[in-house]
């Protein structure tokens, strides 16, 4: 810093004194003759120097007012500079040029972090220095879970792998079952799932499929037999709706038995589009019908509600439905129960799948009782399981049980009034429409599919030891996602559930935790079980890790939301790491000096401190760019950079001398010329006492 002198007058001789005005005379100043003048005092000015690049990371400019603090003997005694040439010595203490140690705050070493609170001490960071593994104990993750009706990520409704989630009530996702082959089918609502091409199904209350395992046939009838006058007669079909459509007939006389029954054969294949029902007949007049259920838009099953009397007549009745052969049944989202015979009810796949082989397995049997689930002898071996893909599975192995029988497979979509049909639901339903002979082949559907989506992280025990984290969420409410952590490499202490396979034999299940989250309508987070994983790496690591997933807070978009768009991960962070050796050190703004390990990690290892003075041209200098506290600069105000008026800290990087050299040179020939000037003085001086004395002699 350059310094001024400042400059007064040093004697002076008065050879008039000065007079006031005195009547009409003027007063008069005094008359004084300068005799030289002296330096009275110096003046330190601190203004800010420039800032000059360098190559070396421990350098630090002051940029703004504040001085670095520096000590000889440990502490006793402050020093301050404001030249930030450090370095680190052979014991890693941090030192200026004249070997004072820089003062500061270090790391605390239970915390982590450096507490600028404390008393400031001595800045060493001892060479060779090493991290200790720390163990994970949270993961941080941010992401968005797709709530539109079209969709990237998704995967099969069911796998293989899928798992009940735990009894002990720490989560409660929705409950699973088993299928035929003793499999687990994972249990979810189908109306928030999704075909092949990511488009949701979209099912609402009273949609869903019409399905039949086999033909609605009545017959043979009582034969028609002649007539000895034309002969008037009808038949009433009773349609899905409920109502009703007259099918009329004229038998004529002198026909053969099997001419009229042909008439009222006709009669009934004239309206096989309003009531699905066609009519066949032998050289007996014996008359069979039969509906397929495969139209839409007429009716399913037969159902005679009235005859008129004209010699022809045949029997319908069924135990449970007198009047009726059904073997086709609505399967209806959103409703409830399972009457044996009447329509079914569902909500979830499992629930679906169950309802489906209950009335495959019984509509052949001969007890009279479709789908009563009795579980008589007479029963078929048809099972209707969902395989690794998401797909409907219906096999008919036979077994020489007396229910069994060729399967005629039909789907077709509800439509009514009040309800539309679900094309989707009834397109990935209908692809199960086929025949299948006793001991022959499968049938699939279209693969019904979940929104998911997944991040995967790596966690480190005590050891430093890494480990893989997946975390997955799967869809299975309108605004519910279950929550699966799993763990390849350990295991995890809120798991340990039994699963039974098919054969009878059981595994345990100890590498996975389950939570679930929900979302309000503006897709904020609404409500969360989350996973709490205790972890443990069977390694020799310390047990029962505990590892917290953070999710964001509720009512807030700062973790976890559901918009409209695609499921992607925007952050996620866990706090765990491996040892690592000090491979540098950078220094921030703060004068924080941050250390990056070879682990990867970087944490702040110490701070610089700052002082601050009320008079900064009161220090007084030392030498070696070093000032020391005097009486008149003011008690030194300690704390960080870029604080309380405290300039910040510019890294690799030193500040350069204050003295502007073309103003010091400017002012350099200023002096001179006014010395060569005073000069003059003194030998115009001597010149005229010369000739004082000549004039003399």
């Amino acid at each position: 810093k350059y310094s001024r002198a400042n400059f007064s007058d040093l004697l002076a001789q008065t050879r008039a004194i000065a007079t006031a005005p005195q009547g009409s005379l003027g007063g008069k100043n005094p008359v004084q003759v300068g005799l030289g003048s002296t330096i009275n005092s110096m003046t330190r000015i601190f203004s800010q120097g420039s800032v000059q690049n360098s190559d070396k990371n421990t350098d630090m400019a002051i940029q703004g007012d504040g001085f670095f603090i520096v000590t000889p003997d440990g502490g006793n005694t402050y020093k301050y500079t404001r030249s930030g040439d450090f370095k680190f010595d052979a014991a890693g203490n941090f030192v200026d040029n004249n070997g004072f140690i820089a003062r500061g705050w270090m790391r605390d070493e239970e915390t982590g972090k450096v507490d600028t609170n404390n008393p400031i001490q001595n800045i060493n960071i001892p060479p060779g220095l090493t991290t200790p593994a720390n163990a994970t104990s949270e993961i941080v993750l941010k992401a968005n879970l797709n709530s539109g009706a079209l969709i990237e990520s998704f995967s099969p409704s069911f796998s293989v792998a899928s798992t009940p989630p735990p009894s002990n009530g720490v989560v409660s996702p929705a409950p699973f079952a088993k299928d035929s082959n003793g499999n687990t089918v994972e249990s979810g609502d189908m109306g928030v799932m999704f075909n092949d091409s990511g488009e949701a199904l979209g099912l609402v209350d009273g949609q869903g499929v019409w399905i039949s395992f086999k033909a609605s046939t009545v017959g043979p009838s009582v034969a028609v037999g002649t007539v000895a006058a034309d002969t008037n007669g009808y038949i009433e079909f009773q349609l899905d709706d409920g109502s009703k459509e007259k099918v009329s007939y004229t038998l004529k006389a002198g026909n053969t038995a099997e001419q009229n029954a042909a008439i009222i054969a006709d009669a009934i294949d004239d309206k096989q589009s309003i009531i699905g029902v066609t009519a066949t007949y032998d050289t007996n007049g014996q008359i069979t019908l039969t509906n397929d259920n495969s139209s839409t838009s007429a009716a399913h099953n037969i159902k005679i509600t009235d005859e008129s009397n004209s010699g022809f007549s045949i029997s319908t009745g069924a135990a449970n439905d007198p009047g009726a052969d059904k073997t086709a049944f609505k399967y209806v989202y959103g409703n409830s129960g399972d009457t044996p015979g009447f329509d079914k009810g569902f909500t979830t796949i499992a629930e679906l799948r169950e309802a489906m082989e209950k009335e495959a397995r019984h509509v052949g049997d001969n007890d009279g009782a479709a789908g009563a689930g009795d579980g008589t002898a007479d029963e078929s071996n048809i099972t209707i399981s969902i395989n690794e893909r998401g797909q409907f599975v219906i096999t008919n192995p036979g077994a020489s049980d007396d229910g069994d029988y060729a399967m005629d497979i039909k789907v077709t979509g509800i439509s009514s009034n009040t309800v539309s049909e679900n094309e989707r639901f009834t397109k990935v339903m209908s692809s199960l429409n086929t025949i299948l002979p006793i001991g022959a082949g499968t049938s699939l559907s279209q693969s019904l599919n979940v929104a998911t989506h997944s991040s995967s992280i790596d966690v480190f025990d005590s050891l430093g030891s890494k480990h893989t984290l997946r975390t997955e969420f799967r869809k299975v409410d309108v605004d519910k996602w279950d929550i699966t952590v799993t763990s390849p490499s350990g295991t995890m202490l809120n798991a340990g559930y039994t699963v039974t396979n098919a054969d009878g034999t059981t595994k345990t299940i100890d590498n996975e935790a389950r939570g679930y989250i929900t979302f309000n309508e503006d897709g904020s987070l609404k409500n969360l079980t989350i996973p709490s994983v205790s972890f443990t790496a069977n390694n020799g690591s310390a047990p029962n890790q505990p590892i917290s997933l953070s999710l964001g807070s509720t009512d807030s978009f700062d973790g976890m939301t559901s918009f409209d768009n695609p499921s992607s991960t925007s952050g996620i962070s866990q706090d765990g790491y491996t040892g690592g050796d000090l491979v540098g050190i950078r220094i921030d703004q703060s004068g924080t000096l941050i250390g990056s390990f070879s682990n990867g990690r970087s944490m702040g290892l110490a701070q610089v401190a700052m002082a601050k003075f009320t008079n900064n041209e009161g220090l007084s200098t030392e030498g070696g760019n070093i000032f020391v506290q005097t009486a008149n600069s003011g008690e030194p105000i300690i704390g960080t950079a870029a604080t309380s008026g405290r300039g910040f800290i510019q890294s690799s990087a030193l500040e350069a001398s204050n003295v502007d050299l073309s103003r010091a040179l400017t002012q350099l020939i200023i002096v001179q010329r006014g010395y060569q000037a005073n000069g003059k003085t003194i030998t115009t001086s001597d010149q005229m006492l010369q000739t004082l004395i000549g004039l003399k002699n």
